[in-house]
This record gives structure tokens, sequence and C-alpha cells, in this order.
């Protein structure tokens, strides 16, 4: 079970803040940066920069101000006897990068929520937001690193598959991220393992299955609402990527049913 005591997203300070808890607190503590940070570590002040996650057990040394002009956090205090944390291979009162920010930004955000309404399923979904949560963070200790390009690069690649519909070229993708085309290239597949362009076009194949599965659309509506303005090269690409022609493909689901 988990005791929430206190949580909050963007909490922000001034540049002299510093918070110092030399025993620790009798609980746990999760602070996410938004901004850059030191922190006491192995017995010096030590730099980090945004997007770090760092958990704190209970009665362990607590020390990190502000480095900038300004400090942003997200951080929850609570109590467990939950595995999942209690047993964590996370690393304890040591900040570490974060591979998908904006996606634990998003969970504290709920977790707020929950906890300020506290409605019939309050525990269990605490319990599966601070599971989701502890998730990401494990996902991001398995990453040898994280450069610099890795958070906007993966904005970008939200964007994409929240909208494949939208007319993408590397161009313009490049000019988001003030970068060239080539080194968007480049590091996009270093990245993720497929091309930005490629992205897109599977992004916008997957729409089109769902459009086939559950709509009736034209395939001349489908082409467009995926972003296509030729029928002919979206059904080379459909059938490039399926095996199968839009309109075999809905054969295909009818026949299934």
């Amino acid at each position: 079970m988990n005791t929430i005591f206190y949580v909050e997203y963007d909490a922000a300070h001034h540049s002299s803040f510093v918070f110092d808890i030399p025993e620790g607190h009798d609980c746990w503590l999760l602070v996410i940066t938004q901004s850059p940070a030191l922190f006491w570590i192995d017995g010096e002040l030590k730099e980090y920069p945004p997007y770090c996650a760092v958990l704190y057990p209970p009665h362990h040394k607590i020390y990190y101000r502000a480095c900038a002009d300004r400090y942003v956090n997200d951080w929850i205090r609570f109590q467990t006897d939950e595995l999942y944390i209690t047993a964590t291979s996370l690393p304890l009162g040591e900040p570490f990068a974060l591979n998908d920010p904006e996606y634990c930004h998003k969970l504290f955000q709920l977790l707020v929520t929950e906890h300020s309404f506290q409605n019939e399923y309050y525990e269990s979904s605490i319990d599966y937001l601070l599971r989701t949560l502890f998730n990401k963070m494990l996902e991001s200790c398995v990453r040898e690193s994280i450069s610099p390009q890795h958070y906007p690069l993966m904005k970008l690649r939200t964007a994409i598959h929240n909208d494949p519909s939208n007319p993408w070229t590397v161009a313009e993708m490049a000019k988001t991220l003030n970068i060239s085309p080539g080194y968007l290239q480049s590091i996009y597949k270093r990245s993720f393992g497929v091309s930005c362009m490629d992205d897109v076009i599977d992004s916008r194949i997957r729409l089109a299955q769902e459009y086939l599965r559950h709509y009736h659309y034209t395939v001349v509506e489908i082409a467009d609402r995926c972003g296509y303005r030729n029928v002919e090269h979206f059904c080379r690409q459909f059938k490039k990527i399926t095996g199968v022609s839009p309109k075999r493909y809905k054969q295909q689901i009818h026949f299934s049913k």
C-alpha cells in the first residue's frame, strides 16, 4: 500500500533555494528536476542537468539546491510497503537522467489530481500511476547515456505519432530542432532505429489500418485523412508495409469477423 503525504508538480523556487534534511525523512522522497541543480553526492556537491530523478529512501541524507536563477521540480513524499519500490534496482540518493521526462511529468499531474480528489478507486489509481512512473524510471536506467538532443527528438517523435497526417518533411522537422536535415536523419535513426520519414510512413499506415478496421471511409478518403495527396502512392506504401492492398486488407478484416 502507498500513502502519499504530499505531491506537487511544477514547484518553482528562487535562486537561493536549498533543501537540507541531514537525517532524511522517515518516508520516501522522489524528486524530478526541470532545471539544473546541485546535489550532495559522496561527500561533495555535484551539478546535474535538468530532467533528472533522484529517489531518497527513509533516513537517507537529503541535500540539493538551486544553481540557476530559478529552480523547478516535481516531487512526492510518501510511505510504502510495495516491493516494486522498497526492493527497486533504481539508484538511491543519486540523480539519474530520465529517458522521457515529459511522460513522467504527466504522471505527476495525474498523481496530484488523484491525491486531491481521492475518489472511490483512489488507492488502486495511485498504485497504478506509481507503478508506471517507476517502470519509466527503470527504462531510463538501462540507457547507457542520454544526449542533449534526445529530449527534442522525443517531442518530435511524439508529435509525428500523434499527428501522422501532418505534411511532414525532413526539412521542416529539422527546422523545428534548429539543426540540419542531414544531422536530423542521422541522430533520429541512431536514437530510434528508424528514419524520421519511415516513422512518418509507419504512423500513417497504422492510422490507415485503424480507419479500414472501424470506419466506412473510401480508400480515397482514408488516403487524404492519412496525409496522402496521391491515392496511388498511398496504396503502394500500404502494400509495401502490410503485404496487401488497402482493399484486400479491408476484405480480410471483414472475412475474419
